[in-house]
C-alpha cells in the first residue's frame, strides 16, 4: 500500500479515535457528564424546551413542548428528590400535539431553593400555583399528573383550585393514612434517623438499593452508570437531607395532607398504582377511590413505585385514554 494513503488512515483513524477516547475517559473520571449528556439529548430528540419563569424574586425551571390547543394542556409534577426530566420517559409515548410542561418542583433542580421557606404541601400548592399563573396555563383548565410527592402537591392542588383543574392522575401519590405500611415507612419509622434516608443515596451502592427499594423490574445497571446518577444528585443532598425539605414533606404538617383534602376534589380522577410498591403501599388506591366519587383505579401488576420509569408507555396511554373518555359517575378497578 501507498504510504501517503497509510499515513491518510493512520490520521483518519486517529482523528475518530481521539474524541472517542475523551468521551470513554470524561465518563470514567466524571461519570455525571453521560448522565447529563442522555437527559439533554432525550429533550432535544422529543423536542422538549428549558425554560425559566420568575413569580416576583422566585425562579421556576420547566421544560415544555407545543402550545396550547383544543386538548387539555398536561402539567406533571414528578416526586422527591427528582426533577423535571423523569418525565421524559412518558413524554416519549405521548402524542406530540398535545402541550406538556414539566417543572422542577419547588427547592429542586433549576427552581428555587432556600432553607427559609416552607415544603410543607400547602405551601408547595401555592409555589405551583403562581407557576400556573406565571405562564398563563390556567386561562383554560389543564390536565394535573403527579407522582409520589408530585401526587401529594398535585391532589391538594385540584382541592385547593377546582377550577384549575379539568382532570386529575395521581400516580403513586403521599401524603395518605395507608392502612397498610410499606416497607420505606416501616425503615424511616424504625431507624428514626434522617441522615440515612433510602431515597437519597451517596454512594453507588446506595443508588442501587434505592433502585432496588423504588422498581419492581430490577434493571442491569453498570456501576459506573449508577455512579452518574448520585454524582448529579449529590450537590443537592445536603439540602434534601438536612434542611427543612423532607422533614417538611414527612412532618405532620404535610404527613396526611391528601388525605385530609381528597373528600374535596371534584375534577374526574384517574388513580394508577404500582401493585408491589414498597414506598407508598397500594392500599392508598381503596383509600382514594372511596372518597373521590367516580375515580378510576389502575393497579399495575409487576410494578413498583417508579410507575413512570418501568411502565412509561403504559403510563402514557392511561393518561391519555382517561381524558380522552372519562366521565363523571364511572367509578370501576381494573387489574393489568
Amino acid at each position: 500500500m501507498d504510504l501517503d494513503i497509510v499515513n491518510m488512515v493512520l490520521i483518519a483513524g486517529g482523528t475518530l479515535l481521539i474524541p472517542i477516547l475523551a468521551f470513554t475517559a470524561s465518563f470514567l473520571v466524571w461519570p455525571a457528564a453521560l448522565i447529563n449528556i442522555y437527559y439533554w439529548y432525550w429533550r432535544r430528540t422529543l423536542g422538549m424546551q428549558v425554560k425559566y419563569v420568575n413569580y416576583g424574586n422566585y425562579t421556576f425551571c420547566y421544560i415544555t413542548r407545543g402550545r396550547p390547543g383544543p386538548k387539555p394542556s398536561l402539567l406533571m409534577l414528578h416526586g422527591f428528590s427528582a426533577h423535571k426530566d423523569m418525565w421524559l420517559t412518558v413524554v416519549k409515548f405521548l402524542p406530540k400535539h398535545l402541550h406538556l410542561v414539566c417543572v422542577d418542583m419547588p427547592g429542586h433542580e433549576g427552581t428555587t431553593r432556600s432553607a427559609l421557606d416552607d415544603y410543607t404541601a400547602n405551601e408547595q400548592v401555592k409555589r405551583i400555583h403562581q407557576f400556573v399563573e406565571s405562564i398563563n396555563m390556567n386561562k383554560k383548565p389543564f390536565h394535573l399528573v403527579g407522582t409520589s410527592m408530585g401526587g401529594n402537591v398535585a391532589g391538594v392542588y385540584a382541592a385547593q383550585y377546582p377550577a384549575d383543574i379539568c382532570y386529575l392522575t395521581l400516580i403513586c401519590p403521599a401524603g395518605l393514612q395507608y392502612p397498610n405500611d410499606s416497607k420505606f415507612l416501616k425503615q424511616l419509622k424504625e431507624s428514626g434517623d434522617t441522615q440515612k434516608i433510602p431515597l437519597i443515596p451517596s454512594t453507588a451502592e446506595e443508588m442501587g438499593e434505592m433502585l432496588k427499594l423504588c422498581s419492581y423490574v430490577r434493571f442491569k445497571i453498570p456501576r459506573q452508570v449508577l455512579q452518574g446518577l448520585v454524582d448529579v444528585r449529590i450537590p443537592h443532598n445536603e439540602f434534601y437531607r438536612k434542611l427543612p425539605l423532607f422533614l417538611d414533606i414527612v412532618g405532620e404538617n404535610s404527613r396526611y395532607s391528601l388525605h385530609e383534602q381528597m373528600a374535596k376534589i371534584k375534577a374526574p380522577t384517574q388513580i394508577i398504582w404500582g401493585k408491589q410498591d414498597q414506598v407508598l403501599d397500594v392500599s392508598g388506591a381503596d383509600v382514594l377511590s372511596s372518597s373521590i366519587p367516580g375515580s378510576q383505579v389502575e393497579i399495575l401488576e409487576n410494578c413498583g413505585h417508579s410507575v413512570v420509569m418501568e411502565r412509561p408507555r403504559k403510563t402514557a396511554k392511561l393518561i391519555v385514554d382517561f381524558s380522552s373518555t372519562s366521565k363523571d359517575g364511572e367509578n370501576h378497578k381494573k387489574q393489568d
